[in-house]
């Protein structure tokens, strides 16, 4: 696909219909669907940290997590633009298909960077402007430039940067790191290996053609399906914590023990029936397993705080 594509074939790409604005290509420039699971779950850090948050400044910090967020993919996609265009997944994406320039990608990206740490340190707390820094500059140097393209464990390193957000909630309200958040941390750490690793089995001829040694390119679908296996019954263990420390109660630890049991579940089938329709359907339940993790958390907190005296 040649890097700059004429008006009429633009108006023509599924990306983008006839006479939509640019605007909307640099809103999916961010990734919005990925944008949603990390406003989630930081939102979720600050909402069961203890203490209060004026709501202005509530806001204020998922805003701020949120462009970090949309940053960090940003930067991703101007690097990745020569790799976006050959995937199938990616080909359609603004800086793949020409729309929006690798150039001007990364400076959007280093702006809203630079503009989403600078206000959270300045309106809520310099210990969450450092944790959200320090997650945009882990995807972006660690995981993007360093390990994708050269180790098959990329996803497992490079997923603590999609971890942290918990933690930045959390930080955001108490100016602090405690066991709960770190709690948080570990369940999104686990869980972004099988999660990633269900979509790579369905798409391995994607990263083949592009090079990226993701795990089943480079150790086989069989290893893999494995390695799917033993991170799901790691994080269905890890999951419970919460509860069993006492920092969560039993409504979160009956949602944990049964959406664990069907990860493990829908991981064991992946790995007996060999089939990329199962590994395609447990990475879209690994989704749904980590909102209602979560969703537990928010849940198990409103109803102790209800049912305080």
């Amino acid at each position: 696909m040649a890097q700059v594509l004429s008006k009429a074939r633009l108006d023509t790409l599924p990306g983008r219909q006839a006479g939509q604005s640019e605007l909307v290509d640099y809103w999916r420039l961010l990734k919005p669907n990925v944008m949603q699971l990390v406003v989630f779950t930081g939102g979720v850090g600050l909402f069961i940290a203890p203490g209060s948050l004026h709501p202005v400044l509530a806001f204020v910090a998922i805003l701020c997590i949120a462009v970090g967020a949309g940053a960090s993919a940003a930067i991703n996609n101007a690097y990745d633009t020569d790799i976006d265009r050959v995937m199938v997944r990616t080909r359609l994406r603004p800086t793949a298909s020409g729309r929006i320039s690798p150039a001007d990608a990364l400076a959007t990206g280093i702006t809203l960077a630079i503009g989403a740490v600078t206000v959270m340190a300045l309106a809520v707390n310099w210990l969450a402007a450092s944790l959200l820094a320090l997650t945009i500059a882990f995807y972006v140097l660690v995981y993007t430039l360093w390990l994708k393209r050269r180790t098959p464990q990329n996803i497992v390193i490079g997923g603590a940067a999609g971890a942290f957000p918990p933690l930045i909630g959390w930080a955001a309200v108490t100016g602090r790191i405690e066991l709960m958040p770190v709690l948080l941390f570990l369940i999104v750490f686990f869980w972004t290996p099988p999660h990633f690793w269900a979509l790579a089995l369905y798409r391995r001829k994607d990263y083949a053609d592009v090079g990226v040694p993701m795990l089943p390119v480079v150790a086989g679908v069989e290893t893999t399906r494995r390695h799917i296996l033993g991170y799901s019954l790691l994080l269905a263990a890890i999951s419970l914590l919460p509860s069993l420390v006492g920092t969560a109660g039993w409504l979160y630890l009956a949602t944990a023990a049964v959406l664990s049991g069907m990860l493990v579940h829908g991981a064991w089938r992946v790995l007996r029936t060999a089939s990329d329709r199962e590994a395609m359907r447990l990475f879209k339940f690994s989704i749904v397993y980590l909102f209602g993790l979560f969703l537990a958390l928010v849940l198990d907190h409103a109803a102790q705080l209800w049912l305080l005296p």
